[in-house]
């Protein structure tokens, strides 16, 4: 596969988020880039699914995508080499002595381990004075692995995420707890996590490609008064799906209820606001697909009469006139990167680089 996440816009496919380190990734895509051609044909009037199925292949084998970004005044072509998609779900680096950058990619089966053998190696350079967890363009994954990244920074037996729906089998609550975010016989990998963690100052980082279980983890330590967190509003995907067998191999994905916030705040369409808005300067301010700007999505219920956010793009059509312009993906957590040395800045309580005047301190327990 190529390692994006895709939406549908207005008959043309809308990336939601690259997947780090992987050929979408390395050839610089960006949430909120369309994908108007694949290859020689043109996207409209495809389905998502028609779409997804031409852009996966054999591993080595290229593609050629048409590219449309806004602020740029053309289309561009990316030539793209199909790869097996492994994903490192989990990564870390001691950005100076006292201060720590783990980063997750995607919640995955058995990324609470990883994060724990990273927090650890962190730990081992001596104590920590400040700690940057980056969810950004993390498209989400497990419910538990979620609710297990959670419960590694909050206090144990508080509530996480909670969901509600129609049915009573729909309501439920997950609280930072093993019963909650191990699956099987598995041993609780949390318990080797040193006590520091759970009062070390935190940043949590997002932006809009931050979907799903990284909202949870974001909206949790956020209502909890954990972390302080900072970025551009998330994707705002805050609904539950459940499979339904139909028999002869066949089975219906339904959505069942809603994700919440400890606080009640539901996820759906409005996503995860942070504390502190710090723009991207390398993204194009309107050109990010969150889940309100997918046609019928589902409504926020706590916002049922609020007009859905409609992204702005260019009206004029796109040209098919492409011109080759390969753009550089940024290296998350490197001097260049805006959001995160903001974000180094805000836990030394540094002045910092944006319009909000005077953002609060540093979360401290």
């Amino acid at each position: 596969g190529l390692g994006i996440e895709v939406g549908m816009e207005e008959g043309f496919v809308k990336v939601v988020s690259p997947i780090e380190d992987t050929p979408a990734f390395r050839a610089g895509l960006k949430p909120g880039d369309f994908i108007i051609k694949i290859d020689d044909t043109s996207v409209k009037g495809m389905t998502l699914n028609d779409a997804v199925k031409r852009m996966r292949g054999k591993p080595k084998t290229t593609i050629r995508l048409t590219i449309l970004r806004k602020g740029e005044p053309k289309p561009f072509e990316v030539t793209l080499t199909r790869d097996i998609i492994r994903v490192q779900s989990v990564k870390s680096k001691l950005i100076e002595p006292g201060y720590g950058w783990v980063r997750v990619a995607q919640f995955q089966e058995h990324t609470g381990e990883n994060l724990v053998k990273h927090v650890e190696g962190l730990y081992k350079n001596g104590p920590l004075k400040g700690l940057i967890l980056d969810l950004r363009n993390d498209p989400g994954g497990l419910l538990n692995g979620a609710v297990g990244i959670s419960s590694a920074f909050l206090p144990r037996g508080v509530v996480v995420v909670s969901t509600d729906g129609r049915t009573e089998d729909a309501k439920r609550k997950f609280i930072a707890a093993p019963e909650d975010y191990l699956r099987g016989n598995r041993e609780d990998y949390l318990k080797n996590l040193p006590a520091a963690v759970k009062t070390v100052p935190m940043v949590v980082l997002v932006n809009g490609g931050s979907a799903s279980a990284s909202e949870i983890v974001a909206g949790a330590l956020q209502d909890h008064k954990r972390a302080t967190v900072l970025g551009t509003p998330t994707f705002g995907k805050g609904s539950v799906q459940t499979i339904l067998p139909l028999g002869n191999n066949t089975a219906i994905k339904l959505t069942t209820a809603r994700y919440y916030t400890p606080s009640g705040r539901s996820i759906q369409a409005k996503g995860i606001t942070p504390d502190v808005l710090i723009e991207d300067p390398t993204s194009p301010p309107t050109g990010r697909l969150r889940e309100s700007d997918l046609e019928k999505h589902l409504l926020n219920d706590q916002e049922r009469e609020a007009q859905s956010e409609k992204s702005q793009r260019t009206s004029a059509k796109p040209s098919t006139d492409a011109e080759e312009k390969p753009p550089a993906p940024l290296e998350f957590a490197s001097e260049k990167d805006f959001q995160f040395q903001q974000a180094l800045k805000f836990l030394k309580g540094m002045p910092l680089t944006t319009a909000q005047s005077t953002p609060p301190a540093p979360t401290k327990n």
